[in-house]
Formats: C-alpha cells, structure tokens, sequence
C-alpha cells in the first residue's frame, strides 16, 4: 500500500527510519555536514524524531555556493548529469545527480503525474526546456517515461509550434507556465484556433500559483478557466528538494511524498509553527545519493495541512506559496508578497504584460514600481484605473508606468533566464 494513504503515526514512524539512514549516510559521506556534527557537538545516534531535528542548524542557499564540492557525497565518477539553480550570491549552485538519483527524479514524477490524475497511455505536452541545466524539464520526462505515458518534447515559448502540435498529435495534457497558457490563448484567437475544442483536458502548472490559501482558484487561474475549460493542477517544485508537491483533483494543496522528503515549516523564531499557519519551508531530502540536504531553508512560505485529504491521502500537504520570504514588501506600512501584486495585473484586461521593480526608499522604506505594457488603450486614464484596483484589494498602490509592451517583453524574457522575470529586488540587502 502506498505510504501516502496509510495514517499519519505511520508515515511519522515512517520517516523517521528513514531520517536515521539519511543521518547515518551524511556522517560517512558528506564532508560538509561532517564538519557541522563536529562543530556543534551533534550525536546523530540522539536525532530520533522529526522534532529531534531542531537540535541541527539550517543550511542555506549560501552554503551550497560557498562550499558546493563538501555537499558531494560520492566520487565525482558517478555522477552522471549536473544540474544548477539560482544562487544568492550571484552565481548559480551546482548539483550532481547519479544514476540513482535521476532514478529517484523518475519515482517523484511518476508519483506527482499520478496525483494529477495522469495515466499510464496518456500525452502530455513539455512546455518547459529539457536544456541549459534545468532539472525540472528532464525530471518530467523521466517520470512520464516512467508511468508509461507519451511524452512530447517541444520546450517553451513559440505559441506557433505549440498549436500545430496540438493539432498533429493530440496531446491531452499541457505542461507548462500557467501565464503562458494565456499567450496561448491570445494567440489562438487571433488565428482562429477553436482551442476550447481541443484534445487538451488537463493543464498541469509549474513555477507559479493557481490557487490561493483557500484553494480557491486566484486571478490568474481564474483568467485561464474562464477561457478554457480544462482540469488545472498547480505543482511545487525545486531543484534543491528534487521532489514535487502536485495537486490530485480535489485541489487542496500539495500532496508530499513521503518516502522522498521531510517538510517542517518555521516560524520568525526558527521554531515549527502550527500545522496551518504561514511559515518558512525547510526541507530534508531523503534517499538522494548525489548531494543530500539537512533542514535545508528554501525561503519559500506556506502552510502545512495534516487533515486527511479528499483523496484518501493522509500525507500531509502544502497550501500554496504566499511568496518568498526574502521577497516580502513594506509598502506604506502594509506587508506583502509579489504574487499579491501579480493577481491584480493578471486580472486587469489592458495590460499585456509587466515587471514589478522593487527598491530603498530615501525613507528607508520599500519602494515597489510597476512596469507595464498596455494590451489596447482603454477609454479612461489606465494608470488611475489600476491604482483603484490595486487598493481595492491590497490597499496600498504602487507607482507604475506605462511603456510599449515590446519593452516590457525583452525584461520578461531575457536571454539568460528558464523563466519568465516578473519581479526584480533592487533593495541593498537583496543585491
């Protein structure tokens, strides 16, 4: 029987066996974390619970970019595929994947495309690259492989080659950005593409939001499924967990796997907070051969949910992300994440697209500008009209200004980025 569905002292017991193997296997083998035991006088053999890991300090994005080669727990002969994420320091982190470890990349997949209701026969479309050192797009193929299901590799952007993919092999399921399922849709209506008419059923989403803390659709997956009746599923992901939070259709929040890692989530006081209550995502990774981590901070903030769900699964699950911890504003007093932001432009009809820019102020505050591009130009002043809006439901606005969507685009889609760049932190503590 999956682990998933067995009952929460089980999963707890569970993990903690597996904890006392990861613990065993970071003390032969990682010098980084040989060196932390020492320094703060840690006896693995004493780590016997979840809540015994209290006792271990976090580690963080630096220490994987200041001393990378120490988190390598194997000969440099077995690894067999490196990968990189952002770093904080400027340079990206690396990561070495062995044979097992893409194994394991394979497993989460399988199990996170099954959550989402996906089936051994189904096609799914990868809108997400397979290239430029990106962990994500190949894990999706090794798990679709995996379950037995079709894969179509056609990377991302170029509405034009996605539609006539759609039309040669009838994928049923997209993979993809959620905002770019938008382009998709524009685009089709501006070439006559009956897309509501599609093969397409099923819209998995990586990188951004579709629900909010109530599970509710947000503005953006409210905009896609007012188009577009299709089965939408949000994910979570990162590189450094090498796991994935899928959704299963009740959509309710994230299902983890419990075999593949442990989630705490941490208040202001680096101390758990209570199971439903905002806070920092740290993660232990479990059975990673390559560079396993321990109580590693993401920055990522959510709620952890230990009710049974819907679906029958008793593992615990993820709200979705309020934001990024080191990305929380101070605008005019009121406190708030980029993706509060995002939700009022994505739901305003004029605009086309747009970058928000954050920075000091003279007052030693946060000073949030907004970058847009108009879709058309409507009949009233649009930057009045969106002040409204921005104060309706964040009560506070930002300045904003308007340039050619052309401009605009060119910031969203530089060159050097696997994603689309909607929000830049100028802020001296950020740079």
């Amino acid at each position: 029987m999956d682990i998933e569905f067995k009952k929460p002292e089980e999963i707890k017991q569970f993990q903690e066996d597996l904890l006392s193997r990861h613990l065993q296997y970071l003390q032969e083998h990682s010098k980084y974390y040989q060196r932390i035991f020492e320094k703060y006088h840690i006896d693995i053999s004493k780590i016997r619970t979840i809540e015994d890991l209290q006792k271990i300090p976090f580690t963080e994005k630096k220490d994987l970019q200041l001393f990378n080669e120490e988190f390598l727990c194997c000969p440099k002969e077995k690894i067999v595929d490196y990968v990189t994420t952002s770093g904080t320091l400027g340079d990206p982190v690396t990561f070495g994947c062995t044979e097992k470890d893409l194994q394991r990349l394979a497993y989460n997949e399988k199990k996170s495309f099954e959550c989402a209701g996906v089936k051994p026969g189904d096609i799914v479309q990868l809108m997400t690259t397979l290239d430029k050192r990106f962990m994500a797009g190949m894990a999706y193929f090794l798990g679709l492989r995996e379950m037995g299901a079709s894969v179509i590799r056609v990377g991302n952007g170029i509405p034009e080659l996605q539609w006539d993919t759609i039309r040669r092999l009838k994928p049923d399921t997209i993979m993809c950005v959620p905002s770019f399922i938008l382009r998709l849709i524009q685009y089709a209506e501006e070439h006559g593409i009956d897309y509501k008419n599609s093969s397409i059923k099923r819209i998995i989403g990586i990188g951004e939001g579709l629900r909010d803390q109530k599970f509710e659709l947000n503005l953006l997956g409210r905009r896609i499924k007012e188009k577009w009746d299709v089965d939408l599923f949000a994910t979570y992901s990162s590189t450094e967990m090498g796991a994935t939070f899928s959704e299963c259709p009740f959509g309710c929040g994230g299902h983890v796997h419990p075999e593949l890692i442990i989630v705490e989530i941490i208040g202001e006081d680096n101390l758990p907070v209570p199971d439903g209550e905002v806070g920092e995502i740290v993660v232990t990774t479990l059975g990673v051969e390559g560079m396993p981590l321990l109580r590693f901070r993401t920055g990522d903030m959510a709620a952890k949910i230990t009710k049974q769900c819907k679906c029958g699964r008793y593992s615990y699950r993820l709200t979705p992300l309020v934001g990024r911890k080191n990305n929380m504003i101070k605008l005019k007093g009121t406190t708030l994440y980029p993706p509060a932001v995002n939700d009022v432009l994505d739901n305003t009809p004029f605009v086309e697209n747009y970058v928000v820019i954050v920075q000091d102020s003279d007052a030693g505050t946060d000073d949030v500008l907004v970058k847009l591009g108009l879709k058309y130009q409507p009949e009233f002043d649009p930057v009045k009209d969106l002040k409204d809006r921005f104060r309706s439901r964040i009560r506070v606005a930002p300045k904003i200004e308007i340039l050619p969507k052309e401009e605009i685009a060119k910031i969203n889609y530089p060159a050097s980025s696997r994603k689309p760049v909607k929000f830049i932190d100028k802020r001296a503590k950020h740079v």
